[in-house]
């Protein structure tokens, strides 16, 4: 299904201000579909005089009439004059009389879209229509909490109306536990007083310490008397239960945390009250505490095992230098690079959040240590490093960052042996697939043949078993010229992607 970004530009006749619009209107379609009790459709003109639904909306708080998605449909003939005549005159326009959709009395409302607001007299530009359907079946005595949450969908179209909502310089991407019309209402007057608040909005405020009533009271004097007078506010909290900015904030007491959203309500230009949705996410705010708990656990952990592996790196250099044996001091050496190189990658763990490590700055690192420790006295190795490697998780990086740095070790140690020369890492990493060649300009492979030591046997275990990729050893070429050794990793990225 095309999206919202995808149709408008469809019919080329908006700009991209214009579609930033749309987007944040289409993002509060649920709150004016709840608090209307209505579906609620997004339309823009065609090209061919027509217009196109973009969005649609179904309400939690009634049934919907519309049981298939219409975006991407042509506006229906019942519906045409009447969106057209809030797009031709930025007035909102209301059915004359019930409009009968698959055998269901409904009423409907078109509203004009304007993102700029004019001078009075001035006809604003109209960028769409929003529709609201409502299914005349469910029609009864209305509760006052139906009438209050209609009088507030009706305030926020007559905004629409006037390019004054939605507003933007409200957040942008709702937190964790937004609050939905459905989770609790309260309606403020220009003063701050409450006028109304829903069953669920008083709940909130009743587990939070006030067991008055709401209706009445000043919000900011109730959130006053509930706050500790030794917690910590949170600055926005103030302009948040005044409704006087369309703001977020979270309020804490008596151990439960309370969500508030302020959408101020406006009459061309002029403040009439606000909109306060709030809801208890006590729950959600401990699941998130207990999030920031574990990563930080796991980063110190992290942090620990790699100052245990350097701890171990730190020994067996120690011990390498102190034994007389030749075979016993390289293999100590090599031990030594290992867990340092693994090391190098808790390192980079430890200091982020999530478990993905950018690897170039990886192997940046595990390169100079290699090149460090590898270079024997006889022999001068240059490395270079070509291509990105991107950002992997530990699972790839741990065995990865120790296969390079064998391959890289062999090539320093093996290839070069005694001579001047070159070490080329090229890494091409595409959305399925992630390519290594380590190419050295030394002696070559001896006959053709891959060498049977420990670290080639490391290699073929950490790519092939732990990486599930292949590995291939075979002469370099340049210039048509077999020169040196070049060996090259595959590695899938399919579970990456999953």
């Amino acid at each position: 299904m095309s999206t919202l970004s995808d149709l408008v530009h469809a019919q080329g006749r908006l700009n991209d201000a214009d579609v930033e619009w749309l987007h944040r209107l289409s993002g509060d379609g649920q709150l004016i579909a709840d608090l209307a009790f209505a579906d609620i459709v997004i339309w823009v003109a065609t090209a061919d005089g027509s217009f196109v639904a973009v969005a649609h909306t179904r309400p939690s708080s009634a049934a919907t009439l519309f049981y298939r998605d219409i975006v991407g449909d042509q506006v229906r003939p019942q519906w045409r004059t009447q969106v057209q005549g809030a797009f031709d005159s930025a007035q909102i326009v209301d059915s004359s009389s019930p409009d009968w959709f698959e055998e269901t009395p409904t009423r409907v409302r078109a509203v004009p879209i304007v993102r700029e607001r004019t001078k009075d007299g001035e006809v604003p530009a109209v960028i769409g229509v929003l529709t609201r359907h409502t299914n005349l079946n469910d029609a009864r005595t209305p509760s006052r909490q139906q009438i209050t949450f209609n009088e507030c969908a009706d305030d926020l179209c007559r905004m629409i109306a006037t390019g004054e909502f939605p507003d933007l310089s409200a957040p942008t991407s709702p937190r964790r536990g937004a609050p939905r019309a459905s989770d609790g209402l309260i309606r403020l007057d220009v003063d701050g007083m409450v006028t109304f608040a829903s069953p669920n909005a008083l709940s909130a405020f009743n587990r939070m310490g006030f067991d008055d009533e709401l209706e009445g009271e000043s919000l900011v004097e109730v959130t006053t008397r509930i706050l500790p007078s030794t917690h910590q506010v949170d600055e926005s909290l103030p302009v948040v239960v005044t409704g006087r900015a369309p703001w977020r904030t979270d309020m804490e007491a008596r151990g439960v945390t309370v969500s508030l959203r302020a959408i101020p309500l406006r009459d061309r230009g002029t403040r009439i009250g606000a909109i306060v949705l709030c809801r208890d996410v006590s729950e959600l705010r401990h699941q998130e505490q207990e999030l920031i708990t574990k990563d930080a656990t796991i980063r110190e952990i992290h942090h620990r095992v790699k100052n245990n592996l350097q701890t171990v790196a730190s020994l067996l250099r120690i011990q390498a230098r102190r034994t007389h044996s030749d075979e016993a001091r390289e293999a100590l050496t090599q031990a030594m690079r290992r867990v340092a190189s693994i090391a190098v990658v808790h390192d980079t763990l430890s200091e982020g959040l999530a478990q993905q490590v950018d690897f170039d700055e990886v192997f940046a690192r595990v390169l100079k240590l290699v090149a460090e420790v590898a270079a024997a006295p006889n022999t001068r190795a240059r490395t270079q490093s070509t291509g990105r490697f991107g950002v992997l998780p530990s699972e790839y990086a741990t065995p990865l960052a120790l296969a390079l740095t064998e391959l890289v070790t062999n090539a320093v140690e093996h290839g070069l042996a005694g001579q001047e020369g070159f070490v080329t890492i090229d890494a091409v990493r595409t959305e399925s697939n992630l390519r290594v060649s380590v190419a050295d300009t030394g002696h070559g492979l001896p006959e053709g043949r891959v060498g049977q030591g420990l670290g080639t046997q490391i290699v073929r275990t950490l790519i092939q078993g732990e990486l599930g990729g292949s590995i291939d050893w075979h002469a370099a070429n340049v210039d048509g010229a077999a020169v040196g050794t070049e060996v090259t990793i595959n590695i899938p990225l399919r579970w990456l992607n999953k």
